[in-house]
């Protein structure tokens, strides 16, 4: 069995900052794309920033230069620091990752963390 455990999230005033990190545990092979999705209410899922095995990233353009995801293959880990933070920012989010148990990958998605920006 695979789990992606997420810690972090919380309140945080505007400007504000916090840091998301997600683990994953389990029986697998590999693991390819790691990254975050948000969600807010009455919106569907987004992505915030993802990457790759390599250390290659992409981020949502809403987050861009705020944001910065990073990731420790060695401990299947990967860290969201979030800066400047706005209540726009305001979702649960949701560690995803691509891995692969046996033959082939599969979407595996953690429970997710509530962020909430306000004064």
């Amino acid at each position: 069995q695979v789990q992606l455990v997420e810690s972090g999230g919380g309140l945080v005033q505007p400007g504000g900052s916090l840091r998301l990190s997600c683990a994953a545990s389990g029986t697998f092979k590999r693991i390819n794309d790691m990254g975050w999705y948000s969600q807010r209410p009455g919106k569907e899922l987004e992505l915030v920033a993802l990457i790759t095995t390599d250390g290659n990233s992409k981020y949502a353009d809403s987050v861009k230069g705020r944001f910065t995801i990073s990731r420790d293959n060695s401990k299947n880990t990967i860290l969201l620091v979030m800066n400047n933070l706005k209540p726009a920012d305001t979702a649960v989010y949701y560690c995803y990752g691509e891995i692969q148990r046996q033959v082939t990958a599969a979407d595996y998605w953690g429970q997710g963390t509530q962020v909430t920006v306000s004064s």
